[in-house]
């Protein structure tokens, strides 16, 4: 019987990280559809990548996770910053 009950416990927890995971990737996808100042937007872009890089390590997917780190978290983010240095900061 404790088995079950740690096992319905680890499914909780489980859940509530979905959840919570899940409800911070709207935020942030909300943030960055609101921000005016395009630096911001790709640091906050890179912090929904960082975000969904951990959901799908926590779904059992590592390979997703690496992959999702390394370009959206890191080379999308370079990349969106170096056309931003070349062009204006602010949205008109």
């Amino acid at each position: 019987m404790g088995r079950e009950a740690d096992e319905r416990e680890n499914g909780a927890v489980s859940g509530l990280f979905d959840l919570v995971m899940l409800l911070l990737l709207i935020a942030t996808a909300l943030a960055v559809a609101q921000a005016k100042d395009l630096v911001a937007a790709a640091i906050l872009f890179s912090g929904y990548s960082l975000t969904l890089c951990l959901l799908w390590q926590h779904r059992g997917a590592p390979d997703v996770a690496m992959t999702e780190a390394a370009v959206g978290a890191g080379v999308t983010t370079i990349l969106f910053l170096v056309v931003i240095a070349r062009t204006t900061r602010r949205e008109k």
